[in-house]
């Protein structure tokens, strides 16, 4: 029997998603658990796996259209099913008006463009196929993506066609005609269009400073040890070691022998864990994303990097899943890589803590009552006054302190 699938709620409280590609064709069979479509949240890319074996008999929603949660996105059927009147059995399932049907199937539907995004000719909607890769770059770039010209198989809106389509509005001689005057420019500014990520960004961290009571702490650490520890983990070994791999252990470890800071806000309650999850900060063209790395104080260096390496990668490619950016305790954002000495970040709710890691630099420093070059790392720890209380903050850094100059604890 025929049943709708409808937008799943891929993260918590979501109210809207984007379809971003189709992994079946209409038509065409599918077997339990198989991916039948791929959704985007402002931060991650989710696939929505079949609960059984059937048929895909239409798809109700186009590729790259935002989706209410809990609304159709197509129609499965049982294996080998067949409708010989879609448009009643739609009906039937509540639908009135089909929300996505392509030429020659419906006409005469005045407001079908307005649906499908699609411009209509001759009272027919005509379907725009582009990639998902093709209408996130035109949506980041405020293009209409049905209006660039598609190169790809049967007119498909590729990679390239988005990029010939940006340059195209960069020049100066592009016409307003051709529909490519989306972006905002003067000669002295141009506006780009925010992306969801960006906004659910801003929309994240300004809730942040405004419900959120921080407090900052500041430490100085000798990484003379942490880096000939890294440089003999790192000789012959198979896998590299970041000093970010390093702090994270560290971090994780202080957790462990602070527990009190390993906490989160409710409006109920404070809660504790007795595993230690931290959030890594990867900046990406689309923006910032924080996966989190389950367990660590069970995880060994190596596996950090690994775990971190791959969230990096997929992070950039809009591959991490939901379930990676939820949770967690505490952060760890390092901007030591672009040589800034120190900085301050912003919690990110409802963590608790985040910790700030700046550029390890040679500086004189006194060691024995003598003065002699030496290399230290400056760290700054925001800290959320609700579930933490100053002290229990202070003897957190102290802890991380002394494991970062005393780093073969970390490996213990």
């Amino acid at each position: 029997m025929a049943k709708l699938l409808r937008m799943p709620e891929v993260a918590a409280n979501a109210v809207e998603a984007v379809l971003q590609g189709w992994s079946i064709a209409e038509n065409a069979p599918f077997a339990a658990d198989e991916v039948i479509a791929t959704v985007e949240t402002e931060k991650a890319v989710v696939d929505v796996p079949a609960e059984a074996a059937g048929v895909l008999l239409k798809t109700l929603v186009p590729e790259g259209a935002g989706v209410e949660v809990g609304a159709p996105i197509a129609l499965l059927g049982d294996p080998g099913e067949k409708v010989a009147d879609l448009g009643a059995l739609l009906a039937e399932l509540g639908l009135a008006v089909p929300p996505h049907v392509t030429a020659p199937e419906r006409r005469d539907v005045p407001d079908a463009a307005a649906q499908t995004g699609a411009p209509a000719v001759n009272g027919v909607v005509r379907r725009v196929f582009a990639s998902p890769l093709a209408r996130r770059m035109a949506g980041e770039a405020g293009i209409p993506y049905e209006k660039i010209v598609g190169t790809g198989p049967n007119g498909r809106i590729v990679r390239r066609d988005v990029e010939a389509a940006i340059a195209s509005a960069n020049t100066p001689a592009a016409p307003v005609a051709a529909g490519l005057s989306w972006t905002k420019a003067s000669a002295s500014f141009t506006d780009v269009p925010h992306s969801r990520l960006r906004r659910a960004v801003a929309s994240r961290l300004t809730a942040s400073k405004q419900d959120t009571p921080h407090f900052y702490l500041r430490g100085t650490a000798r990484v003379d040890r942490l880096l000939k520890l890294r440089r003999r983990l790192n000789d012959g070994g198979q896998v590299r070691i970041s000093v970010n791999d390093l702090v994270i252990k560290a971090a994780a470890q202080a957790h462990t022998l602070v527990p009190a800071m390993n906490v989160i806000w409710t409006p109920e309650a404070i809660r504790s864990y007795s595993t230690v999850d931290l959030s890594v900060a990867i900046a990406t063209e689309r923006g910032l994303v924080t996966p989190v790395l389950r367990s660590v104080e069970r995880m060994t260096v190596s596996s950090v990097a690994t775990t971190v390496r791959d969230f990096a990668d997929r992070a950039k490619a809009g591959r991490l899943r939901q379930e990676e950016l939820e949770g967690g305790t505490f952060s760890v954002t390092n901007l030591g890589m672009f040589g800034t000495e120190e900085f301050a970040a912003i919690i990110n709710p409802p963590q608790a803590a985040i910790l700030a890691v700046g550029a390890a630099r040679t500086e004189p420093v006194v060691d024995g009552g003598k003065v002699r070059a030496g290399t230290v790392m400056r760290v700054t720890l925001s800290v959320d006054h609700r579930p933490v209380d100053g002290a229990v903050a202070a003897e957190w850094m102290r802890t991380f302190l002394s494991l970062v100059e005393n780093p073969l604890r970390i490996l213990a």
